[in-house]
């Protein structure tokens, strides 16, 4: 589907999330194990991955797990019902990778697997990298994503930089955020993308808007400017 899409144009950045963590099966007074479990749920009114709706700007639901170690290694399954994709209308992106600390710097490094069920010739692998540190009571990080050339790319490969970055108003429960990046290569030629948003906490549920917008996307109309709205309850 994201071939399918980017042949006329990973967070792109994700509507709020829903994260549900298991509890520890340890006895009280004792440590918890090696291994943290989280399940995660979200629901978008639209899927936007890079600025391009991928769900022909319909709402998506959004499920995944991750298993994290406690030495940062982890590994994390995500899916999306999607638009028209030749095949049966799901994404399912299947992670794996390292996040940790260096002073004042978070590191995550990992490689992600794109699988369309269903589809023929879609599926492809991307390596991701991301670098972000603390400023105030924000942060921000610098991202990459690169797809190196294979079958399913047409032999060619793609890069993808991004800067995003948050900034919580004290104890308002607001949160600011915002991103820009630029995609060149097999999916797109020097595409722009940006978004400004908030999420919100409220009763226990986190409510969330983004502007999305894009530039150089050769007329896609899927790449049009528009709001993504979500919500998530943590249980």
């Amino acid at each position: 589907m994201k071939n399918a899409i980017r042949a006329i144009t990973l967070a792109s950045l994700a509507a709020s999330a829903l994260t549900i963590a298991a509890p520890a099966m340890a006895q009280e007074g004792e440590a918890a194990g090696p291994l943290d479990i989280e399940f995660t749920l979200a629901g978008v009114s639209d899927y936007r991955f890079r600025g391009i709706s991928l769900s022909d700007k319909d709402p998506a639901f959004q499920p995944s797990l991750t298993v994290t170690h406690k030495s940062g290694l982890f590994v994390s399954a995500w899916a999306s019902n999607v638009a028209d994709n030749g095949g049966d209308d799901i994404e399912v992106d299947l992670t794996a990778g390292w996040s940790g600390t260096a002073g004042p710097v978070d590191v995550s490094i990992s490689g992600i697997y794109y699988v369309y069920p269903g589809a023929s010739g879609l599926d492809y692998v991307e390596a991701l990298g991301s670098v972000g540190t603390g400023v105030g009571a924000g942060s921000v990080a610098l991202n990459l994503g690169y797809v190196p050339s294979q079958n399913n790319t047409g032999n060619q490969d793609n890069v993808y930089v991004a800067v995003s970055g948050e900034y919580p108003l004290g104890e308002t429960g607001l949160t600011l955020n915002g991103s820009f990046g630029i995609e060149d290569g097999a999916f797109a030629d020097k595409k722009k993308d940006w978004s400004i948003g908030a999420d919100y906490e409220l009763a226990g549920f986190t409510l969330g808007v983004k502007y999305i917008d894009t530039a150089h996307t050769s007329g896609n109309p899927l790449g049009k400017a528009g709001a993504v709205f979500s919500v998530s309850k943590s249980f």
